[in-house]
């Protein structure tokens, strides 16, 4: 623990995961654009899923440079409170990993409002990955104190920026369509937000925990071949039986199957990491999806750690 910029940049940089303050709470943050990096998030938090995550940035050009654009109304508003605890979700692009925003098409970003912070993203060549530095569950942590108390034998690094100042969770914006719409209430009210520009759309069931409602996460999972879930091997000998024999396609995390040809094989992880499966899975899972198919199968991953995570995208992916 400590305030050496220079460690935390090289900790990052190397793939490592370092806690950051914000003005909000700390977060748990990794090189964005590296899925394998980020996959680890994942692990340490004993994440129950792929939540998308919030890509956190310098400032606005830095978020040009990757080829994304804020639409009008998200621009007014980032003039007024960026930096500052308000999120936008915008249309992503290639340059965003999957792991990232859940196979949505779409990404968190914002400009965390703390002058340490700042000055670590402004010397880094990419964005952080970063939610709240905790166990996934409990109370989110507004001091070095408090992350150090569950992860310091897990992170790289803990950058000590002193107690947070909102210590409320940002609030998240979406901009994915013509009429803005309130996902999280946060650090930024309604009120100030619609008087810059105007009424926005309230979540209907109050509360949103995640940058993307879970039941609008769903329909992004699902492939356009059908996906069954379970154990490959009994799944695959019973489509052998059906008429016509469907053309198949296996997903798991390194069982291979004599009944397939080995180029429709997706073996995540030969050595059986669960972290290197979970950064690859939504690649192939449309990997999968572009090829002369019918049938998707997957294996169902050790219901343990990130092997939870995985088989609830592909039990959500095989749910018509």
């Amino acid at each position: 623990m400590g305030t050496d910029l220079d460690l935390a940049a090289e900790k990052l940089a190397a793939g490592e995961l370092v806690a950051i303050p914000t003005e909000t709470v700390y977060g748990l943050a990794a090189n964005g654009l590296d899925p394998l990096a980020v996959a680890k998030i994942y692990a340490v938090k004993n994440r129950p899923q792929f939540n998308p995550l919030i890509l956190h940035f310098a400032n606005l050009a830095q978020i040009e440079k990757l080829g994304l654009h804020f639409p009008p109304k998200a621009l007014a508003l980032a003039r007024v409170f960026s930096p500052g605890p308000l999120t936008y979700v915008i249309p992503a692009n290639e340059n965003i990993p999957d792991i990232v925003t859940a196979g949505t098409g779409a990404v968190a970003v914002r400009i965390p409002n703390h002058a340490l912070t700042l000055q670590l993203l402004e010397r880094l060549p990419f964005p952080l990955a970063a939610p709240s530095a905790n166990i996934s569950g409990s109370v989110s942590p507004t001091s070095a104190q408090h992350v150090e108390a569950q992860l310091k034998d897990k992170i790289a690094y803990i950058l000590d920026g002193g107690p947070s100042e909102v210590g409320l969770e940002s609030t998240i914006l979406s901009f994915l369509h013509n009429e803005p719409q309130l996902l999280r209430y946060g650090g930024i009210s309604i009120e100030q937000i619609e008087s810059v520009i105007g009424e926005v759309k309230k979540p209907d069931g109050g509360f949103v925990d995640n940058p993307v409602a879970p039941g609008q996460l769903a329909r992004h999972y699902a492939t356009r071949h059908p996906l069954e879930l379970g154990d490959a091997a009994a799944l695959i000998s019973a489509a052998h039986n059906r008429d016509p024999i469907p053309r198949i396609a296996s997903i798991s995390l390194n069982r291979s199957f004599d009944a397939l040809p080995s180029a429709y094989q997706f073996q995540l992880s030969p050595e059986g990491k669960l972290d290197e499966a979970a950064s690859r899975l939504f690649a192939a899972m449309r990997q999968a999806d572009d090829m002369d198919i019918d049938l998707i199968i997957a294996d169902r991953f050790p219901d343990e750690g990130l092997g939870i995570a995985i088989n609830d995208r592909l039990s959500r992916a095989a749910t018509l």
